[in-house]
């Protein structure tokens, strides 16, 4: 079973949000977890134009979407990702596949909130399963979601340094989806 992680990362906190999001999938027995970066060198005149990166997301049976809260949404780096798989979407190739997502931000709300939902309406349209985080805000006594959004992680830092029980939460999500994604691959 294979889980991509797919994100853009500026400064690399998201970066280090993905490494642990494949860390926890990759944990799971036979879970292959890979750790694909938008860099902007795939995108040319503003349009996202790295086919191979899109090839290999359709083998994926799981992909994990992340990206920072720019002006509380994706960057313009992931939006330019997403807009370019609309003609997979016309042929609903990811339908079925299970979805996730992660994002960060220097504020502690900073609308991170609406770029999960973003996350998970563009896994909607393309026919995808959405899997966010099973931990009640507060209610962990590992305090993994401590920002308590439910839809995915939200991570915070203002220095680059991110806190341990956000990368805790980040390896979580990562075995939560590799757990789900093997109840739905026969």
């Amino acid at each position: 079973m294979n889980v991509a992680v797919v994100f853009h990362s500026a400064l690399g906190s998201t970066k280090q949000l993905a490494q642990a999001v494949a860390a926890g999938a990759a944990a799971q027995p036979g879970v292959d977890a890979i750790q694909i970066e938008i860099v902007g060198a795939d995108i040319v005149e503003g349009r996202f134009c790295n086919t191979e990166l899109l090839q290999q997301l359709g083998k994926a049976d799981a992909l994990v979407f992340g990206s920072p809260t720019y002006m509380g949404c994706v960057s313009a780096q992931f939006k330019a990702f997403s807009d370019a798989t609309s003609e997979l979407w016309a042929k609903q190739l990811w339908a079925d596949k299970i979805a996730a997502g992660f994002t960060i931000g220097a504020n502690l709300s900073g609308d991170q909130l609406n770029t999960l939902q973003y996350m998970q309406v563009f896994a909607n349209q393309h026919g995808m399963c959405w899997v966010g985080l099973d931990i009640p805000g507060n209610y962990d006594p590992g305090m993994r979601n401590r920002l308590g959004a439910q839809s995915g992680l939200i991570a915070h830092s203002t220095d680059g340094v991110l806190n341990e029980t956000d990368l805790l939460a980040a390896r979580y999500l990562g075995q939560r989806v590799a757990q789900v994604s093997k109840r739905f691959v026969a």
